[in-house]
């Protein structure tokens, strides 16, 4: 049985740089009332907003949710902890200490259903993006609000600005998208058709544990040391019941219908003003989206950031607080901080040995980006500027690690900065098959480089996936070096046909060496690092062994009497298939290398 206790009113507590009101109501329109957690001034006066809402119970400190995250950062990147107690560290959203004595107010909303606002859990639905929308425009209107509201958070809180600037919300002036994902369905839920499980085990994770009524099963606060979970204690079948099964949802929903549409943003409607970061080691859910919403948005005003490391890392860092603070004082306090002059592009180009050089750029795709074709060359498994003179087929366990093609050492330093694309020609012995594409590079004696990638130690350079009876392209938004693929019908193989696969890469950027070589593998599951485990995290189920948590290894999206079968790639001259890939002409750095 629940336990139920009586809310008491708003709690100030003030501190010596602010003062901080708990658990501030906010009511929905279908009444539902949503807690938050309010960060202020001490001084009385009306400040711009920095606003986020979502599921990880906004009184848990980041300390005690994801230690192991915690420590490796400011282990590593002491500027993370300096000049704050860190007392109010909470998990991908802003520090308020570092913020509110630059004169903003910053509101931590817990969605509905988790942390301290009660009700039915359903993760970016239409009534959470409506939720949204709600406390947006209350921040705008309240006494401590001068009307101007940004939106600043990583993953989860920056997915949902992609969503909610679709509802255009008045108060809504700028929002920093910091690695968010944007498309429910081709950025997260099935990458080229294929299920994610990412989702059902991020879900058991990271939002189970924080539910509203989980009581002492959650944590509490080291700040006020009240229950982060609410006052309510519920039981297992109680909260149950009090939130969406959210795996089988997502897996009963295998092509882009209306559940995926309505979780998605729409882009001719995100026009506020907007920063989008992207970590190029994010595949497998973020960094697509933060190159589509550059690209696609129908903003004026938007700028784009790519970087590496760490998923969250960058965001507390000096260098992405300084452009989040020159960017939000612009636009929410109107101060003329240069920004106006800020590239639209600005990218740490990535080298071996985690090193990155800064760079402006003008646009994306870069401008004078030279499509670059390799061709796939059977008989020497090799990747060649030529089409090969002969054809044939390869053939690969259909689940297995499949091919893998090389190109010579290369003659000069290369870079690659951009999307890319694959094109085959394929025929399958069951009725589908499932491709996964991973762009690799290694040294001249075939040491591969991997790098941090935003979880996973051992990230390759790329990667990118299709279901082959996924393989429809929507003609109007394919592009050569992006195909598009509809994900609205399955077209089944027939046994031995051969059908043609344009296939994406998501955007990277590396730096080759002279003599280092570009590979690309063909396989029919997840790329495992062959150089050893990456580890844990505390906050994920797997082990770190190539791709992180963005793993494809469903039973029931992959039965094995589907896809379990024998994959046959066709070579010849009218069909060649090639690697696509963005070439960048040699250009100066814009700052020394980070």
């Amino acid at each position: 049985m629940a336990t139920h206790q009586q809310r008491s009113d708003i709690r100030e507590t003030e501190f010596a740089t602010m003062a901080v009101d708990w658990d501030v109501p906010i009511v929905m329109d279908d009444g539902a009332i949503l807690r938050a957690d309010v960060f202020r001034p001490v001084k009385d006066g009306s400040y711009p907003v920095l606003l986020t809402y979502g599921p990880y119970a906004k009184a848990l400190a980041f300390q005690d949710g994801y230690p192991s995250a915690w420590q490796r950062m400011v282990t590593q990147h002491p500027d993370v902890a300096a000049n704050s107690s860190n007392l109010f560290q909470n998990w991908e959203v802003v520090d308020p200490e570092k913020w509110v004595p630059h004169d903003y107010v910053c509101v931590r909303v817990d969605s509905r259903g988790t942390g301290c606002s009660p009700g039915y859990v359903d993760h970016f639905s239409p009534r959470e993006t409506k939720d949204f929308y709600n406390c947006i425009e209350w921040a705008g209107v309240q006494a401590w609000s001068n009307g101007k509201v940004g939106l600043n958070g990583i993953s989860y809180y920056g997915i949902n600005q992609w969503h909610v600037a679709s509802l255009q919300p008045p108060h809504l002036a700028a929002m920093c998208i910091w690695e968010g994902a944007a498309d429910w369905y081709r950025d997260m839920t099935h990458h080229g058709g294929i299920l994610s499980t990412f989702w059902e085990n991020w879900y058991d994770m990271q939002v189970k544990t924080v539910q509203y009524g989980a009581g002492e099963r959650g944590k509490r606060s080291r700040v006020h040391g009240e229950l982060v979970c609410g006052p309510d204690i519920l039981s297992e079948d109680e909260l149950k019941k009090n939130r969406c099964d959210f795996g089988s949802e997502i897996r009963s929903h295998p092509l882009d219908d209306d559940y995926h549409r309505a979780r998605s943003p729409d882009w001719s409607k995100v026009t506020v003003p907007l920063f989008t970061a992207a970590n190029w080691g994010g595949q497998g859910l973020h960094p697509r989206g933060n190159f589509e919403g550059f690209t696609r948005a129908a903003s004026k005003k938007k700028w784009l950031e790519g970087h590496g490391i760490e998923h969250w890392t960058h965001f507390y860092t000096d260098y992405g607080r300084e452009q989040q603070l020159k960017f939000f004082n612009y636009f929410l306090h109107g101060k003329d901080t240069g920004w106006s002059k800020q590239p639209k592009v600005y990218l740490q180009i990535r080298h071996p040995g985690e090193k990155f050089v800064s760079r402006a750029e003008t646009e994306w795709p870069l401008k004078g980006t030279k499509w670059t074709k390799f061709y796939l060359d059977p008989s020497a498994m090799a990747l060649t500027a030529k089409k090969p003179s002969k054809g044939g087929t390869l053939s690969f366990a259909a689940m297995g690690d499949g091919l893998t093609f090389l190109t010579a050492p290369l003659a000069q330093a290369t870079e690659i900065t951009g999307p890319s694309a694959l094109k085959l020609f394929a025929s399958s012995s069951t009725k589908d098959a499932d491709f996964f594409i991973v762009l690799r590079v290694f040294t001249g004696d075939m040491k591969e480089i991997v790098f941090q990638g935003a979880i996973d130690p051992h990230t390759p350079v790329a990667q990118g996936w299709l279901r082959a009876s996924h393989r429809k392209l929507d003609k109007k938004l394919s592009k050569p070096y992006r195909p598009y693929h509809t994900h609205d019908e399955v077209q089944p193989l027939r046994k031995g046909q051969t059908v043609e696969l344009d296939i994406e890469i998501w955007p990277t950027s590396i730096a080759i060496p002279a003599g280092y070589r570009i590979a690309l593998s063909i396989r029919g599951k997840d790329y495992e690092y062959g150089g050893g485990s990456g580890g844990r995290l505390s906050n994920f189920k797997n082990e770190l062994t190539g791709c992180g948590p963005f793993l494809h290894d469903d039973p029931i999206d992959r039965p094995p009497e589907v896809f379990g079968g024998t994959t046959t790639l066709a070579f010849g001259r009218s069909k060649a298939p090639y690697l696509l890939l963005p070439v960048i002409p040699p250009r100066k750095p814009s700052r020394k290398a980070r």
